[in-house]
């Protein structure tokens, strides 16, 4: 390998993610998700995984499609080209922007990088439960506070906790998953103010997109203790594709690297460039998901069952009953949701379909409703 194609590999790999078998490392979270069969005509509803219905958007289909001939070769520019339209997007310098095979792998290792036996976590309750599950098993105290009332994070709460148990890490998902409830960003101001100096903390966006809430990530521009995560599985629909963004300062963003680096495949980046091209997508699809969760959140609440307020393309709503062996009922009848967290027993988490499956669900959870009274 000559020179110069040796430093452009390089840089390439400071770009890109890492495929790291994170078992290796400790890496896997206790609580994987099963494998998820294909959709097909007449088969369930899959209402399970936050998962975006309507796929990678036409556009990004075409490209990925495209780039399958050239996948002989790593294409070493479409990584760079990828980074520099997402920051020149969101107004970051791109040396504060790193792509990764989704945004669970930054995640992942944040948790290995800053929490340990010495080192705690935060974490809301209920809340994605990756982070904390993989901080736990490398022996970290994980503190869970619960969510307030109205669904967003008790900041004030946290960064009490924080100091109680001396937090390397402090996990914010906004909108928050199982929720989709909010954190306003006011709160999340008044945290970084508030929070130990040592406490780096960790804002999840991968459901921003569906909400009307205004990213903090330009806190990356100003601090070194803020790890902004960002996904295109969700709104841009490419959850098999594996492709996602932390933005941090760059100190924060070697760290990352620290633990491996494998280009990521040009398929996703090819669908990715070809998302954040398009015009329109990003606002045609979270009015579309916003209608129909609305309308199921309000057909739900007039029969008497109450939602956490949401504004992502999921939410949660108390069944009244055991949450476990309602998701079983409902599935049983061929339409799959989420599950409940241990914090809430009674609660389980339905994904945002399209109005055709939430119409399927709504028939389904009146009739399981009526079977058991």
């Amino acid at each position: 390998m000559t020179p110069a194609l040796a430093a452009s590999r390089r840089s390439f790999l400071q770009l890109a993610g890492t495929g790291l078998a994170l078992s290796g490392l400790g890496m896997v979270p206790t609580s994987a998700a099963p494998a998820r069969a294909l959709p097909h005509a007449g088969g369930p509803v899959l209402l399970n995984f936050n998962e975006c219905p309507y796929g990678p958007s036409p556009a990004a289909q075409a490209a990925a499609r495209d780039i399958v001939a050239s996948s002989g070769r790593y294409l070493f520019g479409l990584a760079g080209e990828l980074r520099d339209l997402f920051a020149q997007q969101e107004g970051l310098g791109k040396e504060h922007v790193r792509l990764y095979p989704g945004s669970s792998e930054p995640l992942n290792r944040a948790a290995v990088l800053w929490t340990s036996p010495a080192a705690g976590l935060v974490v809301a309750d209920p809340t994605f439960e990756a982070l904390g599950d993989l901080a736990a098993a490398r022996g970290a105290t994980v503190a869970k506070v619960p969510l307030r009332a109205d669904g967003a994070h008790d900041v004030q709460a946290m960064a009490a906790a924080a100091a109680k148990v001396d937090a390397g890490l402090l996990y914010l998902c906004n909108p928050n998953n199982p929720t989709g409830s909010i954190t306003p960003a006011a709160d999340i101001t008044w945290l970084l103010a508030h929070k130990p100096a040592k406490t780096r903390v960790l804002v999840d966006e991968a459901y921003l997109q569906y909400s009307e809430q205004r990213s903090v990530i330009g806190q990356v521009m100003q601090r070194d203790d803020v790890i902004v995560l960002r996904t295109f599985s969700k709104l841009y629909g490419m959850a098999g594709l594996r492709l996602g963004v932390a933005a941090a300062h760059p100190d924060r963003l070697k760290e990352l690297a620290s633990l491996g680096d494998n280009p990521l495949p040009v398929t996703a980046m090819a669908a990715g460039l070809a998302s954040l091209r398009e015009p329109g997508l990003v606002a045609q699809r979270k009015a579309d998901n916003a209608l129909v969760r609305q309308n199921t959140v309000r057909w739900l609440g007039q029969r008497g069952f109450a939602c956490v307020p949401s504004e992502a393309n999921c939410f949660v709503v108390d069944v009244q009953r055991d949450g476990a062996a309602f998701s079983a009922a409902m599935a049983a009848r061929g339409v799959v949701i989420g599950r409940s967290w241990p914090i809430w027993s009674q609660r389980v988490r339905v994904t945002v379909g399209t109005e055709a499956e939430m119409a399927r669900f709504r028939e389904t959870f009146e009739a399981v409703v009526s079977e058991n009274g």
